[in-house]
């Protein structure tokens, strides 16, 4: 619960709670359920593993402790990387359906002072029907195993422009009990006192920022004050347990970029001689030399900047030098900057990323003189061939070529860009504050690192290579698990296509041919696995929207033709069906009519009697026999998807995101969830089926809230599938099991394996009895096992294999 507003003895609102939740890292344990709910049955969990797949906007090195590192992601919560086994350690699992906006992770502060200590930054969007909860300040106390959460009474946008900008939240490196925090919206800055237990807003503090990347449109995603940016302290100008004296504070403001206080906060000035026209995206303080420095770009980042620059002020005289590897007067400066570290044991030593240079690539610069001189990770030696001060190793991720042929990229031209990319989005780079040799980078899909940077001064290669393992961050649109071939599972992702999980333990490249930049819809035809659809958005220089595989993944092709007027794929997970047999396809894209084909996607005609963007399924038994749904009214085929007619079906939803799915084996078995939309609740909000095709539905009762539903292998000595679906059942919200056809139900996982949102596709394994794959916004694929499955055999499933 949180406590109730009220004004501090300084008289300014402050706001807490200590709410405490279960550690965020154990199997999901059985208890007793509560009155009315699910009884719940142990499993274990864990990722189909993509290894990256989003952006990664911050890692934070902790300053006292060698090998404490934090990673936080945009959607997909925060990380602990594991010293012992290099990989990274989910701490938000636990974030459940109703605050799942606090995936989004916008700062990460960990204590120098005592390294138990933790704290989070948590809101993903500003805009209310995005992301109906406000913001959080998480705090733990042992190191990200447990939780409590400081409610904040507004929006910080983890997942919004500027998200990489910061660190917002800073711990006085003196005074560990009082915390900064930057906040946009033009709510100003914020302070704690207590450790993070309460809020107050520092009203002395004069500029709460006012740049805004889209003014024209405050009601939009861009329409928003990136406001207060980041607090840095010059931790000389105090002893152990006092609040440090001197500490600087970036706005967004393109005027007025920097302020300073020397007495502790309680008065401030503008610093004088600053330079102005840019966003000061990173901020630094050398505590040997007593120089702060600023990497800015003309925009909020991460997607975009043009023009940037890098200064260093010299905070015993307030002189500035700016010290841009290439000043923004140039003609080759088309790029801001944005990542910015020290090498902590040689401070002299720094590193600057471009934030976009999108052709032919990123550029990373060194300098070992405080920035009077730099050099590039890569130079032109002519127009077209470059010579590079690195190599690349993405054995661990190889879709992150996005399917390219691999060329190295001394020999590209200046176009094409290079493959793999060096990467983009590059906001935070940190060289180990214990070992020159060490960093990280975050880009756009992955997390970059290398032992050996020092080599860079001496003429060697630094060698890169993925070092995201663990570390999940994609949104997962369609999941189908055929029941034969050599891959359980076969995903459809947001920005990085999909996969074939042929092994959970590794990523694979992703489809290809065409290659999709996402992909939300998949099917499989039911007594011919073998064929296999897909639909999503082109990329890599495909412009097929639909694709086709006969040999049960191992190779795809394009469709010969596409449905008149089409301008994309169509809805997630149920915009494409393929019939029992692989001998009809129905499409439902976006921008043309409902289709049907019998070659394939050779060729597409039009279907009859169905609104345009009507998801569309195929019955499991009955090759001719597809579905469709819109606006309250169920409809059925019967003559291979070409023409429709509604059924006399009533009392079902009418808005939501409506999801549906037919039974495997049961000829005419349809259940249905109304997936609502996420920031408000339709009306009604349940589960249904039917068992005469859409004839007619009956509501499941004990269904409270259902959203979406997939099918697995039926229990021993049953003859109908498990039943699994991300719900609220006897008021409980869960991933839930049925064996008897909903007539009882298990919750499968516990508070600690919540996962954020989990409404968007779900199901069962046709081989394995129990086995589990939940699609989740921003934590990958997520699969389950019974702990203790009914046969009575221990089940460690880490490798998928042909069933």
């Amino acid at each position: 619960m949180s406590s109730a507003p009220h004004l501090s003895r300084r008289g300014l609102l402050a706001v807490g709670t200590a709410v405490a939740v279960l550690p965020a890292l154990a199997p999901a344990a059985a208890s007793a359920a509560p009155s009315g709910a699910a009884r719940r049955i142990p499993y274990t969990f864990g990722n189909a593993e993509t290894v990256g797949g989003g952006f990664v906007s911050g890692i934070v090195f902790n300053q006292r402790e060698r090998g404490l590192v934090y990673a936080r992601t945009d959607i997909g919560g925060a990380y602990r990387l594991d010293r012992a086994t290099r990989r990274w350690v989910p701490l938000t699992d636990w974030i459940g359906w109703d605050r799942y906006g606090h995936t989004g992770i916008i700062s990460i502060a960990t204590d120098e002072t005592d390294p138990d200590r933790v704290y989070l930054a948590a809101g993903t969007y500003t805009l209310p029907d995005w992301d109906p909860s406000t913001a959080a300040i998480l705090r733990s106390t042992d190191r990200g195993r447990t939780w409590r959460t400081t409610p904040l009474p507004f929006r910080l946008g983890g997942n919004m422009p500027g998200r990489g900008i910061g660190e917002r939240l800073v711990i006085d490196p003196n005074r560990n009990r009082v915390l900064y925090l930057g906040v946009r919206g033009g709510h100003g800055l914020w302070r704690s006192t207590d450790h993070g237990k309460t809020f107050a807003k520092v009203d002395n503090f004069p500029n709460a920022g006012n740049f805004v990347p889209d003014p024209q449109n405050p009601d939009g995603y861009n329409g928003d004050n990136l406001g207060v940016l980041q607090v840095v302290f010059d931790k000389r100008t105090a002893r152990a347990g006092r609040a440090t004296r001197t500490r600087y504070v970036t706005v967004a403001d393109k005027d007025n970029i920097l302020y300073r206080s020397t007495d502790a906060g309680d008065t401030w000035e503008r610093v004088p001689g600053q330079p102005t026209g840019f966003i000061p995206h990173h901020a630094l303080f050398d505590h040997v030399n007593g120089f702060l420095y600023l990497a800015t770009s003309d925009t909020a980042g991460p997607y975009d900047g043009a023009k940037g620059d890098v200064w260093k002020l010299d905070t015993a005289t307030d002189a500035w030098t700016r010290i841009s590897p290439v000043p923004s007067t140039s003609a080759d400066n088309a790029y801001g900057y944005s990542g910015l570290t020290i090498d902590r044991r040689n401070p002299r030593t720094l590193m600057v990323s471009t934030q976009v240079s999108w052709s032919p690539d990123c550029i990373l610069f060194r300098s070992t003189d405080g920035g009077a001189t730099w050099t590039r990770a890569w130079d032109w030696t002519s127009q077209t061939e470059r010579r590079l001060r690195y190599d690349m190793n993405i054995s661990d991720a190889p879709w992150l070529t996005w399917n390219a042929t691999p060329k190295p990229p001394e020999s590209t031209p200046k176009p094409p860009e290079s493959t793999p990319k060096l990467g983009w989005m590059m906001e935070s780079v940190q060289i180990d504050p214990f070992d020159s040799d060490h960093f990280l980078y975050g880009t756009g899909a992955t997390i970059y690192g290398s032992d050996n940077l020092k080599d860079w001064d001496t003429g060697g290669r630094v060698h890169l290579s993925v070092r995201a393992h663990g570390l999940e961050e994609t949104a997962v649109m369609c999941l189908i698990s055929p029941p034969a071939g050599r891959a359980h599972l076969f995903s459809g992702m947001g920005d990085v296509g999909g996969f074939r999980h042929t092994d959970f333990r590794k990523a694979s490249k992703m489809y290809d041919s065409p290659t999709f930049g996402g992909t939300p819809a998949l099917d499989f035809a039911e007594l011919a696995p073998h064929i296999l659809v897909r639909v999503g958005h082109p990329t890599s220089g495909w412009t097929q929207h639909f694709a086709v595989s006969t040999d049960a993944g191992d190779t795809w092709k394009p469709s010969g033709s596409e449905p008149a007027g089409l301008t994309g794929p169509g809805v997630e997970d149920q915009a494409v069906a393929v019939s029992t047999d692989g001998r009809h396809v129905v499409w439902s894209p976006a921008g043309a009519p409902v289709s049907w084909s019998d070659d394939l996607g050779a060729t597409w005609t039009a279907s009859k009697g169905l609104p345009a963007g009507a998801p569309v399924r195929s019955d499991r038994v009955n090759p001719a026999m597809f579905y469709a749904y819109a606006a309250g009214v169920f409809y059925a085929s019967t003559d291979g998807g070409r023409t429709f007619t509604a059924t006399a079906a009533g009392g079902l939803p009418t808005a939501g995101n409506v999801r549906f799915k037919a039974v495997p084996g049961h000829e005419g078995d349809v259940w249905l969830a109304d997936g609502t939309s996420r920031s408000a609740a339709p009306t009604p909000y349940g589960m249904w089926r039917s068992t005469d095709a859409g004839r007619t539905f009956t509501r499941l009762t004990a269904v409270d809230e259902g959203d979406v539903v997939g099918f697995g292998k039926a229990a021993p000595r049953a003859t109908y599938p498990a039943v699994f679906t991300s719900s609220k059942i006897g008021g409980v919200r869960g991933i839930f099991r049925s064996d008897d056809a909903g007539r009882t139900w298990l919750r499968v996982n516990d508070d600690r394996h919540q996962y954020g949102w989990t409404g968007s596709t779900i199901t069962g394994d046709p081989r394995v009895h129990g086995r589990v794959y939940v699609g989740t916004n921003g934590r990958g694929v997520i699969y389950g096992d019974p702990k203790q499955p009914v046969d009575g055999a221990v089940r460690r499933p880490a490798r998928s294999t042909s069933g």
